[in-house]
């Protein structure tokens, strides 16, 4: 059994984007601009945000945090995406969700200038990526199919078990896996709440990714022997040794699981690292389009 140690493979890609921002410095050009908007005050927002600021900083690249009111209009967030996407200072930038219940965040993932969505959620973005173009992958699975390529794990002609069909993982999880490149050309399954038969489909998978958001959902007789497990989940528990009164556990009983897999990813250190590196890596390529 291998651990696919996010956090490493993240300092890593940091530090491959850091070396080409240093490049663009010495040559006299600006560096590339993240920006993030908060709408609200939810401590895990602010959490994930404040990730995203200071690897940012690591990297070399401007960042800004734009903190709204969590009783702004829908009408007035609207107003403020539009400033975004007219300010070519800005290369890319990310509405942090939830939103507030009053606002659709469908009405503004579509609000947001394609060209500047490095969250890749745009509908826009989503079809490129069906069809194979050149566009921006959502962070999460972009993380994922840079760890699988990192880590030469090979997906072509594989069995693959997705778990969860959100918009955000599951769905272009099972697009990328799917497709005719070096990471794809799997055979996927994508399954959710009402699929039958799970347990009878993961104990065929040769790759589970597991976006269930339900925590240790998945246990050690859903697994085969070999099998790589990528968990997306982060679920916290009760845990009276921790100062924090909680502790992360992911969708898979990783204890019990682990020792039958090939690779597995932990909870945390795996999956979650990479969301924000393959954000930076977003925002660097919607930065060379802006200055081209």
């Amino acid at each position: 059994m291998q651990i696919l140690d996010g956090k490493t493979l993240s300092v890593t890609l940091q530090r491959e984007l850091a070396d080409k921002v240093d490049v663009l410095l010495a040559q006299g050009k600006r560096p590339p601009h993240l920006a993030a908007v908060i709408v609200g005050d939810n401590p895990a927002s602010k959490v994930y945000v404040g990730h995203k600021i200071k690897a940012c900083n690591r990297v070399g690249f401007k960042s800004s945090m734009i903190t709204l009111s969590s009783e702004i209009t829908q009408e007035e967030l609207l107003v403020e995406i539009d400033k975004l996407n007219m300010d070519d200072s800005i290369d890319g930038y990310i509405v942090q969700l939830p939103l507030p219940r009053h606002i659709d965040p469908d009405v503004i993932t579509v609000a947001v200038n394609p060209s500047k969505d490095v969250d890749g959620f745009h509908p826009v973005n989503i079809g490129k990526m069906a069809m194979g173009l050149d566009g921006f992958v959502p962070a999460t699975p972009f993380g994922i199919i840079t760890m699988l390529d990192r880590y030469n794990i090979t997906t072509e002609g594989k069995s693959v078990v997705v778990l969860g069909r959100s918009n955000i993982v599951g769905t272009p999880m099972s697009i990328l896996l799917s497709r005719n490149s070096k990471i794809g050309n799997a055979t996927v399954t994508l399954t959710h709440s009402r699929t039958k038969n799970l347990k009878e489909l993961l104990l065929q998978a040769d790759i589970i990714v597991a976006a269930i958001g339900r925590n240790r959902f998945v246990t050690a007789d859903m697994v085969k022997e070999g099998a790589i497990i990528i968990d997306v989940g982060i679920n916290s528990i009760p845990d009276p040794s921790k100062k924090s009164g909680y502790r992360l556990v992911g969708d898979v009983d990783f204890e019990h699981v682990a020792e039958k897999c090939a690779f597995i990813t932990p909870v945390p250190g795996g999956v979650g690292p990479l969301t924000v590196a393959a954000l930076l890596l977003n925002t660097f390529k919607a930065y060379q389009t802006n200055e081209q």
